[in-house]
């Protein structure tokens, strides 16, 4: 395959503004889509926030980081990524949605053109069967935040050409990444194990075995995680955790991965984490109450 030079990213979240700016540190033409403009306008400027810290730290001279910034474009129109070289879809965690814009993006996009997707856990193969390309489709699983994390995990469909392997690989070693490879089952490597360890914190709390910052504690201090698994959850969102759950539940058909009712609760009634400022934890500034001005 020809060499990646444009990148195109559908959906301007943090994991797909993440990815944005990945590309554009690292001297890809950048498009970045989303339907919300009012959400293009929030991620531009989280990436230029997140571009001078790494500046302000001496990861990134000033020159590459305006440069990278001019790389990025955005837009509202699918249209634009007719010559991409690779689409990586990171929108919401649903199959019916993916599948429906897998099927868009096949008639819009050059012949050539690699369609990824970030999904943490849907088939790929079934991603893959909306398109007329399945040996161009592949699983490019990047961590939260895609700018820090080391991590990509790689996931092939049962068409994935090896040509198509091997270009996404070495697109996300070139990003400085660490690749590890897995076969296409519901949840991959990561959250096949993540996630029903969160959920399991979610059943800890339920059943009143301890409080959330025990639960959390626990988990750091004892096991040398860097974050609880309720802090983890809030970070991640307990919607997409939700999400994936029960594609496990659904996909490997055991009643061990299904999902707490404490995390559906929470979910029904919006508290979906940091990204909301509710989830097990509340993230909400409180005000402080005013002092009345003492009276002379």
């Amino acid at each position: 395959m020809a060499e990646i030079k444009t990148l195109a990213v559908v959906g301007s979240g943090q994991m797909g503004s993440g990815i944005a700016q990945l590309g554009a540190m690292y001297g890809l033409d950048v498009w970045l889509v989303d339907i919300d403009s009012d959400a293009l306008l929030r991620a531009t400027k989280s990436i230029s926030s997140s571009i001078q810290r790494f500046v302000s730290k001496s990861l990134l001279s000033q020159a590459a980081g305006s440069d990278a910034m001019r790389r990025l474009k955005c837009t509202s129109n699918l249209e634009d990524l007719h010559s991409a070289d690779i689409i990586i879809e990171a929108i919401v965690e649903s199959e019916n949605v993916k599948k429906k814009l897998f099927s868009e993006l096949d008639k819009i996009s050059k012949a050539s053109a690699i369609l990824a997707s970030n999904t943490s856990s849907i088939s790929i193969t079934r991603l893959a069967s909306a398109t007329s390309r399945p040996h161009q489709v592949i699983g490019m699983h990047f961590m939260n935040p895609p700018p820090i994390m080391k991590l990509v995990e790689i996931v092939r469909g049962a068409d994935t050409s090896d040509e198509t392997f091997s270009a996404t690989k070495a697109l996300a070693e070139r990003f400085g990444k660490i690749v590890i490879c897995s076969q296409d089952y519901s949840g991959f490597i990561v959250n096949r194990i993540l996630m029903p360890m969160l959920n399991e914190a979610f059943f800890t709390l339920y059943t009143g075995v301890a409080t959330k910052e025990d639960i959390d504690k626990g988990m750091k201090l004892g096991t040398n995680h860097p974050m609880g698994p309720l802090e983890l959850a809030d970070l991640i969102g307990l919607d997409v955790c939700l999400s994936i759950m029960r594609v496990l539940h659904v996909g490997l058909g055991d009643n061990k991965y299904a999902p707490c009712p404490l995390l559906v609760q929470y979910v029904d009634a919006g508290r979906l984490g940091r990204k909301r400022g509710i989830g097990v934890y509340n993230y909400q500034k409180v005000s402080e109450p005013v002092k009345p001005t003492p009276r002379l």
